[in-house]
């Protein structure tokens, strides 16, 4: 079993990907730990723990940075996401609080007590992962894998002509992350643009899955309805739900060792390429069996409540 942690800002995807770790027999879901990104930081948490609650998961919610390493803050995608991170669904206040640890704080003491055996799995900008291992020189090495959804190698940006938005949003912090020596898996839009979510779909989740699969359903208008105002008529990319399945699925992917860089500055700023500065690479998600990850995500997803 998979003993994971995934680092989040809730968002319609992340609440997939959630969801999905929750179904998946063959994950120890550890904890969230919350980032700025699609919502505020503040408004990450309090979708994590709600997400939590209505997965009927005990797991504790950390709050993470709230704002980029380097960067000034960014205003949070309101338009793919809606105004609360859930589409149209209103905000609701969880039960539960975070705990009093702080992300980074949490993500190194969890990989010292699971020491070869913790996987990170970044679904946001990447300033928590950064904090972590500039807070612990240990927790590189304590940690097993970071498998992150960001970036791309060949496919270009989907912020900018040359970014993608998880590493546009903090492109400091992921810099940090490729250059530390942490084996560190990228998915990225190479491999999510090949995974597709339909109207029919999330219809038929909803279906096998009243509660939760219903919930998913009603935040996916607003995610589709955005795919449809940029062109995009054909579903919406399982970005974050790729990610987690390449945790415990990664011979579903065609991973290439390259070593990566992060551009921090200028027009390029969040770009993701080729390093020559001698630094170890990393796996680089390039190919992906795209009917088998969503297969696996709508099986999975159908056995919520």
């Amino acid at each position: 079993m998979t003993k994971l942690i995934i680092d989040t800002d809730p968002g319609i995807d992340d609440a997939m990907a959630i969801f999905y770790a929750a179904a998946a027999p063959e994950i120890d879901l550890l904890g969230l730990t919350t980032i700025f990104g699609n919502v505020t930081a503040k408004t990450a948490t309090r979708n994590a723990l709600r997400l939590l609650e209505a997965a009927g998961i005990d797991a504790p919610v950390a709050h993470g940075a709230e704002a980029p390493l380097v960067l000034p803050p960014f205003k949070p995608s309101a338009h793919v996401h809606g105004e609360e991170g859930f589409g149209d669904i209103p905000p609701a206040a969880p039960r539960g609080k975070p705990i009093d640890e702080d992300a980074a704080d949490f993500l190194c003491r969890m990989a010292r007590e699971h020491p070869g055996e913790l996987v990170v799995c970044p679904i946001g900008p990447l300033t928590n992962i950064a904090h972590a291992i500039q807070r612990d020189p240990e927790f590189v090495k304590n940690v097993a894998r970071i498998v992150i959804m960001g970036g791309s190698l060949e496919e270009g940006g989907n912020i900018t002509p040359h970014a993608e938005a998880n590493i546009y949003h903090d492109p400091h912090a992921a810099e940090v992350v490729f250059a530390s020596g942490a084996r560190v898996e990228m998915v990225g839009l190479d491999v999510t643009h090949r995974v597709l979510c339909t109207e029919e779909d999330f219809e038929g989740i909803a279906v096998k899955a009243p509660a939760l699969g219903g919930m998913l359903q009603e935040m996916s208008h607003f995610y589709l309805a955005f795919y449809r105002s940029v062109g995009k008529l054909d579903g919406c990319s399982l970005h974050d739900p790729a990610a987690v399945i390449a945790c415990t699925h990664p011979h579903l992917f065609g991973i290439r060792e390259e070593p990566v860089y992060v551009a921090c500055d200028g027009e390029e700023a969040g770009m993701t390429a080729l390093a020559k500065d001698g630094r170890a690479p990393i796996g680089v998600c390039m190919t992906v069996d795209g009917d088998a990850v969503k297969t696996l995500f709508l099986e999975r997803l159908a056995q919520l409540p």
